[in-house]
């Protein structure tokens, strides 16, 4: 996969009188930040290295990483910005091959790309050790327990490749569940470990994680809700934790952590969920920390955005990995149909003229579905936005918490930007002004009854975790915020033991990855925004589950599906 990021505006002009020369025409174009350009000439001075089109190649291997791919391909970094001066392809590649940086391993080329050393190397262990896994002989199955228990399991709903991708997690280490919200992925998680526990004379020790809080919770109410009759005194209630917590995260060392090659997990079964989230670090993590014998499921939906760090480790997978051990689910059994259409117009683009389905879906007519074709969202928004925030804060007032955490669940309006005319700080602040205006009682603080509250980091001593939501509500004329954990109920907190949270009258497209909503409305960015992607526009429909509303233009939706989110990864030719 090629990446051609875009320029970041970050040029730092005292840096660059101080350089001249290519890495100051960089800068001060916008394409490298002062922050790769210091990484660059540092590890320059360090090893002795003084040619410039090597510490280009450094600079932009930085850069690469903070845009989300594992490295960069000199052959197709030039069309970001042409009027450059740019080394020579075949004279780039072969200085960085003979260069200080690469004999003092500071930098790898391998598979068209630069890297920096630390990426190479999680990129090829992430490949040993999936390859290691795939390459062990396969557990043993008494495949007379297996049909029984297959009976059994039909007796609820389950479809043919629902069966196979379960029966494929009994005959194997390792394997990949595909497919979007609604396609039974959690049903046939939770009839994968019925089988499984069928094929052992103890209860099975089951771990069930993904990388949110919020996101591993839901996994675990619905293997609780799907579990089939009879099964549930082997499987047991696993507990859901996050990978950070799974992994046994440590204060002193943010990318270690407890349980590591040394000291392996102890699960016999480890399913994760919501795997387009993993970037590169934690996915190598995860895999030196699991036993051979110990059966990983890695569940997700590929046509997602990626992981926020580096790496699209899901899509690599499923690309790079045999047919057997990556099975997918395509029918729909939760959205809306007219929602649906517009997943699969999307799932299906390859180029502009596939715009005009996305469109055709879009303006349908269907009730699930609208198209809002505006330049000022703000009429539209308003009295949805007002109208929901009132009743969270009706319930709120009422001490109802429970309540009110579910109102909130009912709406989400998702922005594409946190900052901007069309970002997320910009609605939460209009929701707020609105609700003064219909309350007569204007909002002063930043907690105030009603808040709709999202979790944004880890806080292991108050076991809240990143993605949680919640509400703050009165309780015997107290403010208390009311976190909601889902397995373990609401957790209550005075505010001021919050520091990592913020407002959700709003939401970015990114942090929902990993919830629904029963309504979901999508507030698309100016057509020449560069976070519009197909992938970003995939995310925030598939979010919804009983009515989609898009506000923007036909530009704008054009725009997204013709661009695509692609980073520069060597991992899917590894596994190859």
């Amino acid at each position: 996969m090629t990446d051609l990021f875009e320029p970041t505006g970050e040029a730092d002009p005292r840096l660059v009188a101080a350089l001249g020369g290519r890495l100051g025409w960089f800068n001060r174009a916008g394409v490298l930040s002062a922050a790769d350009v210091h990484v660059a000439t540092r590890t320059g001075d360090l090893a002795g290295e003084r040619d410039e089109k090597v510490l280009l190649a450094a600079a932009l291997a930085t850069r690469a990483v903070r845009t989300g791919s594992v490295g960069v391909d000199l052959e197709t970094v030039r069309d970001i910005a042409p009027e450059l001066p740019w080394p020579v392809a075949d004279e780039w590649s072969a200085a960085v091959a003979s260069s200080a940086l690469l004999g003092a391993g500071v930098l790898r080329q391998e598979l068209g790309l630069v890297y920096l050393d630390r990426y190479h190397r999680l990129e090829r262990q992430i490949a040993d050790d999936v390859l290691t896994r795939t390459s062990q002989p396969p557990p043993t199955v008494d495949e007379a327990r297996l049909a029984d228990a297959l009976a059994r399991v039909r007796g609820g709903h389950l479809s043919d490749e629902q069966a196979e991708a379960a029966l494929a997690a009994c005959r194997q280490w390792t394997t990949v569940v595909t497919g979007g919200p609604g396609t039974g992925k959690t049903t046939t998680v939770a009839r994968m470990l019925a089988l499984l526990s069928s094929q052992s004379d103890r209860p099975l020790s089951i771990a069930l994680t993904a990388p949110t809080g919020k996101a591993a919770a839901r996994l675990a109410e619905a293997v609780d809700d799907e579990l089939p009759e009879g099964f549930a005194d082997r499987v047991g209630r696993p507990e859901a934790m996050t990978l950070h917590r799974l992994l046994g995260w440590r204060p002193d060392n943010q990318t270690r952590f407890r349980h590591d090659r040394h000291n392996r997990l102890k699960h016999d079964v480890i399913v994760v969920d919501e795997c387009s989230m993993v970037d590169l670090t934690m996915m190598a993590r995860l895999l030196e920390a699991v036993r051979p014998q110990t059966r990983l499921v890695l569940v997700g939906d590929p046509r997602q955005l990626t992981s926020v760090g580096a790496g699209a480790v899901l899509s690599d997978l499923v690309e790079g990995l045999p047919e057997g051990l990556v099975r997918g689910l395509s029918r729909n059994y939760r959205s809306a149909a007219g929602i649906q259409a517009v997943a699969d117009a999307l799932r299906d683009a390859e180029g502009e003229a596939d715009a005009d389905a996305v469109l055709a879906a879009l303006r349908a007519g269907s009730d699930d579905v609208e198209l809002v074709e505006t330049d000022d969202p703000a009429p539209v928004l308003r009295d949805r936005l007002v109208g929901h925030a009132l009743d969270v804060r009706r319930l709120a007032a009422a001490g109802r918490d429970r309540d009110a955490v579910a109102a909130l669940a009912r709406h989400r309006l998702l922005c594409a930007h946190r900052e901007g005319p069309r970002g997320v700080r910009t609605w939460n602040r209009a929701v707020e002004q609105w609700i003064g205006e219909a309350t007569g009682e204007p909002i002063w603080s930043s907690w105030y009854v009603g808040r709709p509250l999202l979790v944004t980091a880890n806080d292991h001593a108050l076991e809240i975790y990143n993605g949680e939501t919640g509400v703050a509500v009165l309780d015997g004329g107290r403010l208390r915020a009311r976190i909601d954990g889902s397995r373990r109920g609401l957790t209550d907190l005075a505010p001021g033991r919050l520091d990592a949270v913020d407002t959700m009258h709003a939401l970015t497209i990114h942090k929902s990855q990993g919830s629904q909503a029963a309504e979901v409305t999508v507030l698309l960015p100016e057509e020449g925004s560069r976070l519009l992607t197909r992938e970003l526009f995939y995310t925030a429909v598939t979010r919804a589950q009983d009515r989609l509303r898009v506000v923007g233009t036909e530009g704008a939706v054009r725009a997204a599906v013709a661009a695509r989110a692609q980073r520069a990864t060597g991992l899917r030719q590894r596994l190859r």
